[in-house]
């Protein structure tokens, strides 16, 4: 395949390392720095676009990838209020979009546990449940899209759970999953979710060792999407 780069810092060259380890071409590795290179792209030639910026970059990265008629798969995180937006244009163009909180065949393994807990233990009253993520210092957005998607889906197990909020914020009550979200230089992603009551605690972790195992999932979903259209989530990858 044919492969735009939409994102080149450290997630973009691992990816891009992959890809070609696996027999596809780089079509171009885009940053803010020679975003005018676009111009220069005939988008027949692409055959699916990997989207790794910030979250400023984000919605023109995408916006301009489904106008020219190419599949993006993206896990930039911090611009979700806008996403949206950007299923809508999707869908008028006939396109394909697949977004990604987290691109980890493990993480995303990890988010089904997680679901299944949270409705377990929407039938324990007496269990609080907190979260704590952390990540690299250069992530910029907290809590991570991870954190955020583990929150989601507990609220939407666990009656009790109305809310998130990063435990740095004022309001704390037990309607609320509060998230430690820190920031330790070198560390690709960890989170755990866990249940407390006075009597014990109930704890699932999910750490990764480094970013291959993000890059090489999103390079996967990339080979698995060329010709499939529509709004695809990891569910839709991995048949959940």
């Amino acid at each position: 395949m044919n492969i735009l780069i939409l994102g080149y810092g450290k997630m973009g060259k691992i990816i891009s390392a992959i890809a070609e380890e696996r027999g596809h071409t780089i079509i171009g590795k885009i940053t803010e720095e020679n975003i005018s290179d676009l111009d220069a792209l005939d988008g027949t030639t692409i055959d699916v676009a990997i989207e790794f910026s910030q979250p400023e970059a984000a919605i023109s990265n995408i916006t301009w990838a489904l106008e020219q008629g190419i599949p993006v798969v993206s896990g930039t995180t911090g611009w979700l209020d806008k996403k949206p937006d950007i299923e809508r244009l999707a869908l008028s163009k006939g396109g394909t979009f697949f977004y990604a909180s987290n691109f980890s065949i493990g993480v995303n393994i990890f988010f089904k546990i997680n679901r299944y807990l949270a409705k377990l233990m929407d039938e324990q009253p007496s269990y609080k449940v907190s979260m704590e993520e952390v990540h690299h210092t250069e992530k910029k957005d907290a809590p991570s899209g991870t954190a955020i998607t583990l929150a989601e889906d507990i609220i939407n197990k666990v009656s009790r759970a109305k809310r998130w909020n990063l435990d740095t914020d004022p309001i704390d009550n037990e309607h609320n999953i509060l998230i430690s979200s820190k920031r330790i230089n070198e560390v690709p992603g960890t989170h755990t979710v866990t249940y407390q009551s006075d009597i014990d605690d109930i704890e699932i972790k999910h750490t990764a060792h480094n970013r291959k195992g993000f890059a090489l999932g999103a390079v996967l979903v990339a080979e698995w999407i060329k010709d499939r259209k529509g709004l695809l989530t990891m569910n839709d990858f991995l048949s959940f």
